[in-house]
């Protein structure tokens, strides 16, 4: 299904509309509340209005620090569909309690209010993104996590500007929010209720109300998965990342950029946008599967483009400064001001190219029973990092970085993080060249990706046309594919740890080296009863006419040792680029075939183990002939 139709789908659209009501209400009351602070400069215990600011953030993530287990163990052992209910309901009172801390002016209860809050929201986390694999099939995750980003941050613009906006009307403005959070919360309550009922996906669960032991247990339990574990760090480092940013956004439009306030709205839309965006491009991009390879992309130009801000710098040294703040108008008419929102926006679009991809992994790869409790452990770590970020914002503000100089050191810590990840997890980065494969050198289509099952093994056997066929296929196929390649191309250090990491088997022929066939025998074998899904070339060689050559005896041997279904595939439209073996000028053929259509046909799965290789060859022949 598209991600459009997500939106109307009745499993999708009440999640969708309960995450975005209770998200915008969350920040009328929580920004109100600051401008209020602020502006009327309101004081409690001797605490001045920026100490209370600054509380008040601390006030609203603590209970995901508190909390958070709990919540995860609750999602676990109950049916999430009943838990929204409860939250939904939960968020009407509190938001009546808001009402009243509004009429009586009372900033302790106000601050309550903020808390019990953030309790709800901490609650909410896991229940949301652990209900989305029991609402959506798995080729609709990433669209579902695509929308809610969406939502998300769309929530988060609109609820900061409706608040502003209020409350610039004075007393009636303080009324109109008064009323607004308990009908937001009432909708929110109101589309909770529509959400399909779905079963407790561990209903034994024993819930321990300590939070401490749970959240320890969630973490040790959660590393044990290495992939999801490392995913939920680089999902806490976005927020690190992104909340720097949003911190760092009032002072820079402020001081560097000498804009009014709507200036600093106008970014900020910018900067939402540009993450909603990214989010749905990215569920376009990935064709309804879990493509890690956009991760490594969102981290490139996230480094880019907060490294080029930096470059930017103050884009009033070499002109006039202005002698009062700019309008919307006057700013994009200043020094550098469209190359300013370019890089804010694509810095964004490409946080919704990482940050997607992670939050699917996380839900796909957990384990059902558990699955609501990681979520938590990911909101415990990111809470965690987004007061990092706080205190990194403090204590490098005494060095006279400047907010240029903040961006920059963003950039460096971002590839650092990035290369930290990429080079623990190979995964990302061999992903990520099948997607620049399959989207950017060619404009590779798969006809038949169901064909393969979903669980199970299973032995593929294609055509070779190309030195980056195994790029083609394993970017083609939803589920991990082992794919056996000569092994000449492992004398290439850094090329044999991205091989070995990532499964791939290195074969030689009989008179090359009988050691490394029988081994890559052995282990194409052993890949096989353990029910992974192996790829090989039986042709043994590439061609060098274009034409399909005969099939090599091995994979009958391979059949003879292990009976698996045999999934033929059919490789067009790759002979003649540069890649091929077809002679002529290598950088016309280059640019000739760049983004050149190129098919993957996939046949029905042939149940009978003992096919010979002239079968499958003329099997294959008839799917190239399909394309």
């Amino acid at each position: 299904m598209s991600t459009q139709g997500l939106l109307t789908d009745r499993r999708f659209w009440p999640l969708f509309w309960t995450q975005f009501l209770g998200a915008f209400n969350d920040n009328v009351f929580k920004n109100a509340l600051v401008i209020l602070v602020t502006y009327r400069a309101w004081t409690v215990g001797g605490f001045s209005p920026e100490q209370i600011v600054a509380l008040s953030a601390g006030l609203f993530i603590l209970p995901f620090f508190l909390f958070s287990a709990t919540a995860g163990q609750l999602a676990d052992k109950y049916p999430k569909s009943q838990l929204v209910r409860y939250i939904k309901l939960a968020e009407i009172g509190i938001m009546g309690a808001a009402a009243v801390g509004f009429w009586l002016d009372s900033l302790p209860m106000l601050l309550a209010v903020l808390f019990f809050m953030g309790l709800q929201s901490a609650f909410f986390g896991p229940v949301k993104y652990g209900i989305l694999p029991q609402l959506l099939g798995e080729d609709e995750l990433v669209g579902g996590n695509a929308i809610i980003e969406l939502g998300t941050f769309l929530s988060i613009l609109a609820g900061t500007i409706l608040a502003g906006v209020l409350i610039a009307m004075g007393d009636a403005g303080v009324t109109y929010v008064s009323l607004g959070v308990i009908v937001f919360a009432a909708l929110g309550w109101l589309s909770s209720v529509c959400i399909p009922k779905v079963g407790a996906e561990a209903p034994d669960l024993k819930v321990v109300w300590n939070p401490i032991t749970p959240t320890w247990e969630t973490f040790r339990f959660t590393q044990k998965n290495r992939p999801v574990f490392l995913s939920i760090l680089g999902v806490s480092w976005f927020w690190f990342f992104a909340a720097s940013f949003m911190a760092l956004f009032p002072s820079y439009c402020r001081d560097i950029l000498h804009g009014d306030e709507h200036v600093i709205t106008f970014l900020l839309t910018t900067f939402s946008l540009g993450v909603g965006i990214g989010s749905i491009l990215c569920d376009r991009f990935s064709r309804g599967i879990l493509e890690l390879g956009l991760v490594p992309l969102g981290s490139i130009g996230m480094t880019v483009f907060a490294f080029d801000l930096f470059v930017v710098g103050h884009p009033y040294l070499s002109t006039d400064t202005p002698a009062e703040l700019l309008g919307v108008s006057a700013f994009l008419n200043a020094p550098y001001s469209w190359r300013i929102i370019a890089d804010l926006f694509l810095l964004s679009l490409f946080c919704g190219f990482y940050i997607v991809p992670l939050q699917t992994l996380v839900q796909e790869r957990s384990e059902a029973s558990h699955r609501s409790r990681t979520i938590a452990g990911n909101n415990i770590l990111s809470a965690l990092f987004m007061v990092l970020s706080s205190l990194m914002l403090m204590a490098f503000s005494k060095f006279d970085l400047g907010i240029p100089g903040m961006f920059f050191l963003l950039a460096a810590l971002n590839a650092a993080v990035a290369i930290y990840i990429y080079t623990l997890i190979p995964e990302f980065m061999y992903r990520f060249l099948c997607w620049v494969v399959g989207n950017l050198i060619y404009n590779v289509r798969v006809e038949g990706h169901e064909k393969i099952p979903t669980e199970g093994a299973a032995l593929m056997v294609s055509n070779h046309v190309t030195f980056i066929d195994w790029l083609v296929i394993a970017g083609a196929c939803r589920r991990p594919v082992r794919l056996v390649m000569h092994y000449s191309f492992m004398k290439y250090p850094l090329f044999n740890r991205l091989c070995r990491r990532n499964g791939i088997i290195p074969i030689a022929s009989a008179k090359e080296d009988p050691q490394v066939l029988e081994a890559a025998m052995n282990e194409i074998d052993a890949q096989l009863a353990a029910g992974n899904v192996v790829c090989i070339f039986p042709e043994g060689r590439l061609s060098v006419t274009g034409d399909m050559q005969d099939f090599k005896p091995g994979v009958e041997r391979i059949l003879a040792r292990r009976p698996v279904p045999v999934i033929p595939v059919g490789l067009c439209g790759l002979w003649g680029s540069v890649f091929s073996r077809q002679k002529g000028n290598a950088l016309g053929r280059a640019l000739r075939h760049l983004r050149g259509r190129v098919q993957v046909v996939i046949g029905d799965p042939i149940p009978d183990p003992s096919v010979k290789a002239e079968a499958l060859h003329a099997r294959v022949s008839e799917l190239r002939k399909c394309a």
